[in-house]
């Protein structure tokens, strides 16, 4: 039995009235992309924008063509790409796979909302969502809210909101900075997984050799073998050396 989601309010009344903040680069991006547009400068920028809110970088191995040319040539919006992205291996392997439900749900919002998490009912009630349909199921109903559409549309990378606030000379850190890509969570699971150093020595020791090297020398013995191959090689030359040195002197001599 499917479990309905749990109801959620905003924490204050500042979610549901219109910013009075100036536009500026820490709090909105103008730059919108349609159809119509054909600004090529414009649609990369927009792209560069979606990696780094996403991924936070936009390495070469973590580019997307196919989505990147479907959106060129118009085929899909800003808010498909994005939810490409999030659907990606690479977010997968990099954010999905190295944190708690609980985590994961303040990923999405910071990112895919632009904001924090309104309290833990909101984090509770999408942790069971993940838990009961998974990660696409999160990912749509965020797309697909009322609010992430009156925030950015379909043509707008999501930004951080509400990130630089008049009055004050520094504003809100970033998300990237206040969430990062996993934190002690995954390092004290992955700790919990690893097998002990001694096990580990053991296994290797007992698990069977590949085929390929069945027939070959124990790689103690081959160690063994080019330091006694250096050794007399170093001896051989110092041997030829001192002929060498005692021929002349004796020819000199004579």
């Amino acid at each position: 039995m499917v479990l309905p989601l749990l109801q959620i309010s905003p924490l204050t009344m500042n979610a549901r009235v219109n910013s009075f903040a100036v536009d500026s680069e820490g709090c909105s991006r103008t730059s919108r992309v349609t159809k119509r547009s054909g600004d090529q400068r414009d649609l990369d920028i927009q792209i560069d924008q979606a990696y780094r809110q996403i991924f936070f970088h936009a390495f070469k191995v973590d580019r997307d063509p196919m989505l990147e040319s479907q959106l060129r040539a118009g085929q899909i919006t800003i808010r498909d790409f994005v939810r490409g992205l999030l659907l990606s291996g690479k977010f997968r392997s990099d954010f999905y796979r190295c944190n708690s439900n609980y985590r994961i749900v303040e990923q999405l919002i910071g990112r895919v909302l632009g904001r924090p998490v309104n309290g833990e009912r909101e984090k509770m009630a999408y942790s069971i969502l993940i838990a009961q349909q998974g990660l696409p199921a999160l990912v749509d109903i965020l797309l697909d809210s009322e609010e992430y559409l009156q925030a950015f549309g379909y043509d707008t990378v999501p930004f951080q909101r509400s990130r630089v606030l008049p009055g004050k000379s520094v504003g809100t850190m970033p998300f990237n900075q206040q969430a990062p890509r996993y934190s002690t969570y995954w390092r004290d699971i992955t700790a919990m997984r690893a097998p002990a150093k001694a096990d580990m020595w053991q296994n290797a020791m007992i698990a069977p050799r590949p085929a390929w090297l069945v027939n070959a020398p124990a790689p103690w013995a081959r160690k063994l073998w080019q330091n006694t191959v250096t050794a007399g090689g170093f001896a051989l030359t110092g041997l030829v050396i001192w002929i060498a040195i005692t021929m002349l002197s004796t020819a000199g001599g004579g």
